[in-house]
């Protein structure tokens, strides 16, 4: 039971393609930042925020398995199709507003360091990159989407 069990997560194509979009998202965005800070930065693999958004990768290529697999009539597709809505909505407004205010946090926090002529070390910045533009989330779903043609069509067929 625990070997059919075994088998039948490591042969599911929707698991996979989620797992597989994510994945190159993320190794895209360590080749996004060379691009534009000319520096190389191997952390950027597991941290969130920039370009691509491979939450939107993950969940655009997600839903566009379902919709090939189970086609875009049955539940899961509606299920996944509303979760891809949900997390791009939240990369694109709640979590982008609040890297701003981070960022904003930030400048004030700097300000008064400087202003107090505090010569202690200055405090930790909060993280800014957080959310994603659209151009950010439009490229992820790309990536989704191709990941899961490549994946269901090319490799896995």
């Amino acid at each position: 039971m625990i070997k059919e069990t075994l088998t039948n997560l490591f042969t599911n194509k929707i698991l996979w393609v989620g797992v597989i979009s994510n994945i190159v998202a993320q190794v895209l965005k360590i080749f996004t930042h060379i691009v534009t800070y000319k520096e190389f930065k191997l952390r950027r693999l597991v941290q969130t925020g920039g370009m691509p958004s491979s939450h939107t990768a993950t969940f655009v290529g997600l839903a566009t398995a379902v919709a090939i697999q189970d086609g875009m009539h049955s539940t899961l597709f509606a299920i996944s199709a509303l979760l891809a809505f949900l997390v791009i909505y939240d990369s694109c407004g709640i979590r982008r507003e609040a890297g701003k205010h981070a960022d904003a946090l930030n400048d004030i926090l700097a300000q008064n360091h400087i202003q107090n002529n505090n010569e202690t070390t200055p405090p930790d910045p909060f993280k800014t990159l957080l959310g994603h533009t659209v151009p950010q989330v439009i490229v992820g779903a790309f990536v989704g989407i191709c990941v899961a043609l490549l994946v269901l069509y090319v490799f896995w067929t």
